[in-house]
């Protein structure tokens, strides 16, 4: 009895935390949707509604539809090389594969691998370089940190936020990822 008792208060617990988070989220749409009519962004998007200019991007935009589970995966150019990325913004840097950043010129020793990492598989080691340019479609980004995996720790190449980050906007929506310059 005490066993079935200390399931259904850890269920209980479960739920207030589940309904606490959802009344979260609903306030921060709430605030989010509520433009402050003293922000100068928000003036100036309503004087571009006016002239009409307001569905206009400013900068260069690439749009990228969801794959197989969610995912989201361009082909990039890293200093004129292409490669293929996975888009990770729990990257905190793009993170290339050894094989990819070999064909890109990147050429990592041993001793250059002075950074540990945590990874969803563990920890590893990376080596730090500093890309000149890293272009997907339209969008160029130059001087991007980034890291070198160790051969055979990484398959797959991951554009993270050093990349992301410096993006006027990175924007999800029915399964299209949108990243404007």
């Amino acid at each position: 009895m005490a066993m079935s008792s200390g399931v259904v208060g850890l269920a209980v617990g479960w739920g207030l935390a589940a309904a606490a988070a959802a009344a979260g989220v609903a306030g921060l749409a709430e605030v989010r949707a509520t433009p402050n009519a003293a922000d100068p962004a928000v003036a100036a998007g309503e004087e571009a509604e006016r002239r009409g200019e307001a569905g206009r991007p400013r900068g260069r935009v690439v749009e990228l539809q969801a794959g197989r589970f969610g995912h989201y995966r361009a082909r990039a150019e890293v200093n004129g090389t292409a490669v293929d990325v996975l888009l990770d913004s729990g990257a905190s840097v793009v993170v290339l594969c050894y094989d990819d950043a070999e064909r890109a010129g990147l050429k990592a020793r041993a001793q250059d691998y002075t950074q540990r990492v945590s990874t969803a598989n563990g920890q590893t080691r990376v080596a730090p370089v500093l890309l000149d340019r890293l272009s997907i479609g339209d969008i160029t980004v130059h001087h991007v940190e980034a890291a070198v995996g160790e051969p055979g720790k990484l398959t797959q190449s991951l554009l993270g936020m050093s990349f992301l980050g410096r993006l006027q906007r990175v924007d999800m929506r029915a399964g299209v990822l949108i990243l404007q310059e």
